[in-house]
């Protein structure tokens, strides 16, 4: 069967700008060792997966969408702007960019909506007729997954594919109510606010008993616990809103057809990438 590996490109060059033990340079005084390291996860996740097609995906420098339904949204972020060349993970995104190119692998920034409507896009469009894998380690994914799509935290040895049984064990919820599960939980990683006193056991148990977040405004009558009963009632708007901006969907164009993101199963060491993109 085809399988699709879609590559979270900046959750990955992330990890490992500063998941390496050390910064290092090469002969030139280069900064270079998120290169090394997105090249030999990258070889490592293509020899666990085994995909028929790949592409990595690249959020752009443009506004957000989201932040016009919530100001907050991602503010919490830093402004790499404002940081040292030597901190800055960004400096390294062209060299990433040229060794993808040199492995004759897919790879595109989007300008206009965020990386993770367009991965979403491709999940939902291809998931229908072949295998897709999802590598990255920003939970919003898990709302994808099916019996043909998965998601991927590359953790080295650690490494876990996340299926449907994964998020039924971690959350006690189907993938299909993440959004739901997620929208009452709130994520402080991108400011959003949930609703008060709902942790985690107690979203899971309303979206099973209720099947969804619309239902579970729709019937706050029903809450049988008052504290939970007055929460949802008074940040229903807000936990409306959460859900639009945290629901996944298929809206995003596809930059790439697939015959063109076909992977002809050639295999580079990461040394040969980076001489070969003339980094040693």
């Amino acid at each position: 069967m085809k399988k699709l590996l879609i590559v979270d490109g900046l959750n990955l060059l992330f990890q490992m700008f500063f998941g390496m033990p050390s910064r290092i340079v090469n002969k030139q005084g280069k900064v270079i060792h998120a290169t090394i390291g997105f090249v030999g996860a990258l070889n490592k996740i293509i020899k666990l997966t085994n995909p028929t097609h790949i592409v990595v995906v690249f959020d752009g420098e443009h506004e957000n969408s989201r932040t016009e339904l919530l100001p907050e949204y991602k503010a919490n972020r830093i402004d790499y702007s404002q940081i040292p060349d030597n901190e800055n993970p960004f400096l390294q995104f062209k060299d990433i960019c040229s060794a993808l190119d040199f492995m004759g692998i897919r790879h595109f920034e989007e300008q206009k909506l965020e990386a993770d409507d367009v991965i979403a896009s491709y999940a939902i469009t291809h998931g229908k007729d072949m295998q897709v894998v999802i590598c990255s380690f920003d939970s919003d994914f898990f709302q994808l997954i099916n019996e043909n799509v998965s998601v991927l935290r590359y953790r080295g040895e650690k490494t876990i594919i996340c299926d449907s049984a994964y998020v039924q064990k971690k959350f006690g919820i189907l993938p299909s109510q993440y959004a739901d599960f997620k929208s009452l939980t709130g994520d402080n990683s991108d400011n959003i606010e949930g609703a008060k006193k709902i942790g985690i056991k107690t979203a899971a148990a309303l979206v099973n008993q209720f099947g969804s977040l619309q239902n579970v405004i729709s019937n706050v009558d029903n809450i049988p616990m008052p504290s939970i009963r007055q929460s949802i009632a008074s940040s229903s708007n807000r936990l409306e809103n959460n859900y639009k901006i945290i629901k996944l969907s298929n809206n995003a164009a596809l930059r790439f057809d697939m015959d063109v993101l076909s992977y002809n199963g050639n295999h580079f060491t990461t040394n040969e990438v980076l001489k070969g993109i003339t980094l040693l």
